[in-house]
């Protein structure tokens, strides 16, 4: 849909190029080829990892996290609780947006009542606003944000919003972003112009309060194929690359040309089913007829299903190791983790039993759904899932994986009956993950923003609100502990694996990795 508009983009890029003071003619001082493009260049628009990770080099948000998921101060220098549910929050002074204008309390008000009325997004921050009761501006750098309930938490929620300029992005259209027009944020690099499908180039922000980039023009070249972008990167014709395909990963370690940087993920790898409607679109009979009836709606049948995967082989087989087996949102270290939920064991036999006492001796039938460019081999785990469930007795009817901005519209939409899915934690504990992916969907609330397939258990849901409301660490914890357990124990998804991630860099560069996966420029230096 984005490509129709390319002429128009790239015309207004050469615009905003002259603007930034740089040239189209100049040569990159660092080129990245990302298996992966955004969606938009509105940070607001999604806030999946393939547009978090663009927007992260034009605008900034209250508070971030650093590079092992520690909490960090951006346009929010302090914040405070005055009560529960009051928050008082000190803004950074002399910061300064892309065209010059001041930023201001005005700006961070318009940015956090935004995401709900932006349309179309494929998974909006709506629900980290949700919790606002009102706000109120005390000076051009103070304000005070009422939550609707007690939130220990609450700052660092709304603080994953990006914050936009008010006078580029009030009443300002997804085109309009994409062009550069409204492109206008805080951040070390500006906007010079993008090419769905093929490049964007950003330029160092002279003005940028913080540290200034290495690296002077940047561009990200959008190649989703693994092969393809070991090649550019062997070839020269790139300097880094991410998603190093794990099959790939000794042969670039062996390169004296080649420097390879990894990082354990927080990102969960996981099949979504959908458990929430008698009638599931791609559900049908052992003989490939449609039903009436669901049986994903029967934890029973969801535990079979999760039996059936033989974690890790999956991991070892397919990922070359590059992950280890989960059992629930988020991995050991971080905070509600609990050690007590382990992985699923692979269990066929068990998996029969199940589907006998669910009322299917003879299985059903089955279509998966997939991304083949979101993270790597995502296209070869959803295939190999398939022969999983088909050994197990399940029908495959077909297994199809798409390009991530196609495939997770759709999923979104409620398309799909099983696919594969993944969420990274951004907030270095469970609870955004549990709510997110799991909570029963309340659009008024704010809770279960990414909850695709609308899974919902009314238990799990009061404990997590309990641990989410609950100020002291160590009951926070307790609960949070509790509510996975009901969850996971309800299969509301089946866990895989938490993923390991790579970068590599011509010879020369280093890349200091990320648990959060992002690809991003500031972190490339020269030795």
């Amino acid at each position: 849909m984005l490509r129709r508009f390319r002429p128009l983009a790239i015309a207004l890029g050469l615009s905003a190029a002259l603007t930034a003071g740089t040239a189209l003619s100049q040569a990159p001082d660092l080129i990245i080829a990302r298996g992966n493009e955004p969606v938009s260049i509105d940070p607001q628009f999604a806030r999946t990892g393939n547009n978090q990770m663009t927007s992260i080099h034009i605008f900034e948000r209250l508070a971030g996290v650093d590079d092992n998921m520690r909490a960090t101060r951006q346009l929010a220098v302090s914040w405070k609780a005055l009560s529960p549910t009051l928050w008082e929050v000190k803004l950074r002074p002399n910061v300064t947006f892309h065209d010059g204008s001041p930023f201001t309390a005005e700006d961070v008000v318009f940015s956090l009542r935004r995401p709900p009325t932006i349309p179309n997004s494929p998974a909006s921050f709506a629900d980290s606003v949700a919790g606002i009761d009102k706000m109120e501006i005390i000076d051009p750098l103070t304000l005070r944000i009422t939550s609707k309930s007690p939130d220990p938490l609450f700052v660092n929620e709304i603080g994953r919003v990006f914050i936009v300029s008010k006078k580029a992005a009030e009443n300002a259209s997804n085109d309009q972003f994409n062009s550069g027009a409204a492109a206008i944020g805080t951040g070390p690099y500006k906007f010079v112009n993008w090419v769905p499908g093929a490049q964007l180039n950003l330029v160092r922000n002279p003005n940028y309060w913080g540290t200034k980039p290495e690296f002077e023009r940047v561009q990200f070249r959008f190649i989703s194929n693994a092969a393809a972008r070991v090649a550019a990167l062997k070839a020269g014709d790139v300097q880094m690359i991410d998603l190093v395909p794990p099959s790939m990963l000794e042969e670039l370690k062996g390169d004296p040309n080649v420097a390879v940087s990894e990082a354990s993920s927080l990102r969960l790898i996981y099949m979504a089913l959908d458990s929430a409607r008698d009638v599931s679109p791609f559900v049908t009979d052992a003989d490939g007829k449609p039903m009436t009836k669901n049986p994903l709606k029967d934890q029973r049948v969801r535990l079979a299903l999760s039996k059936l995967i033989d974690r890790p082989r999956l991991v070892e087989r397919v990922l070359t190791n590059a992950g280890t087996p989960a059992g629930q949102m988020i991995p050991e270290g971080v905070f509600g983790y609990d050690p007590a939920l382990t992985p699923v064991a692979y269990d066929p036999e068990g998996a029969k039993k199940l589907l006998t006492e669910a009322g299917w001796p003879k299985g059903f039938g089955l279509t998966l759904h997939g991304s083949n460019d979101r993270f790597a081999q995502d296209s070869a785990v959803t295939q190999t899932i398939g022969q999983l469930f088909a050994r197990g007795g399940i029908k495959v009817n077909g297994v199809q994986t798409l390009p991530y901005s196609v495939f997770a519209k759709a999923a979104t939409a409620g398309e799909y009956s099983a696919f594969l899915f993944s969420y990274g934690s951004t907030t270095g504990e469970a609870s955004a993950g549990l709510d997110s992916v799991m909570h029963t969907y309340d659009k008024e609330r704010g809770f279960g923003g990414n909850n695709r397939t609308r899974y919902s258990n009314p238990n799990f849901d009061l404990l997590l609100e309990q641990g989410m409301a609950e100020f002291d660490d160590d009951k926070r914890e307790i609960l949070l502990q509790h509510a996975a357990k009901i969850a996971f124990g309800d299969v509301g998804i089946i866990p895989l694996y938490w993923q390991k991630v790579a970068w590599a860099t011509r010879k020369g560069l280093t890349y200091q990795g990320r648990r959060d996966e992002q690809t991003v420029a500031m972190n490339v230096r020269r030795p």
